[in-house]
């Protein structure tokens, strides 16, 4: 049989412990957001550097070979060589600014591109969607080729090549998001050596 002393107890303790949690004060408190002031605080601490973050070839599928461009450290040059800061296309005059006809092959237009415009924003400004990374040179994301297999050198000027070897580019390999054109020519994009 049923021991009611039992049943009544089981029953006001059950009763005590639903009552005692939904008691305000025993709710769990939630914590302050500091995220914010974490970021602001690791901020602070780290020094600013002119160096660009480290990117490497296999960003863009070229692979890890070769991400480092001859055999010395990082600034120095050979026999008195000056290093190559690249081109300005923000120091181009408004009336100095030309524009030439570029056939982007695989998307199958030309359009008219200015010598102060990238060809990857000039590709993107016409809804085209082209393969980029880091856009500052530093990978192969954004790769691509003069359809001819031409000198690259002849048709477009880069403000920023870290990846690129004048072998490839005498191939006519390019960096879309940091080459402005020089002259009219056909491009195919999505091209890596």
């Amino acid at each position: 049989m049923v021991d009611t002393l039992g049943l009544v107890l089981g029953l006001g303790g059950a009763l005590t412990f639903v009552a005692l949690h939904f008691l305000k004060g025993t709710e769990k408190p939630t914590p302050e957001d500091i995220a914010q002031e974490v970021l602001e605080h690791r901020a602070s601490t780290v020094s600013e550097t002119d160096f660009p973050e480290p990117y490497n070839r296999s960003i863009g599928g070229g692979g890890g070979a070769g991400a480092i461009a001859g055999g010395g450290a990082e600034g120095e040059l050979e026999g008195g060589e000056e290093e190559d800061e690249g081109f300005d296309p923000e120091a181009i005059p408004e009336d100095e600014v030309e524009y030439f006809d570029v056939e982007f092959v695989k998307e199958g237009e030309t359009i008219e591109v200015a010598n102060n415009e990238n060809l990857l924003d000039a590709g993107e400004d016409e809804d085209w969607d082209l393969p980029y990374a880091c856009r500052q040179g530093q990978c192969l994301s954004c790769g691509g080729r003069v359809a001819d297999g031409s000198d690259a050198h002849d048709f477009v000027e880069h403000s920023n090549n870290e990846t690129l070897s004048d072998d490839e580019m005498e191939k006519g390999y390019m960096l879309t998001c940091t080459a402005y054109p020089t002259t009219d020519f056909s491009l195919e994009t999505n091209e890596t050596p």
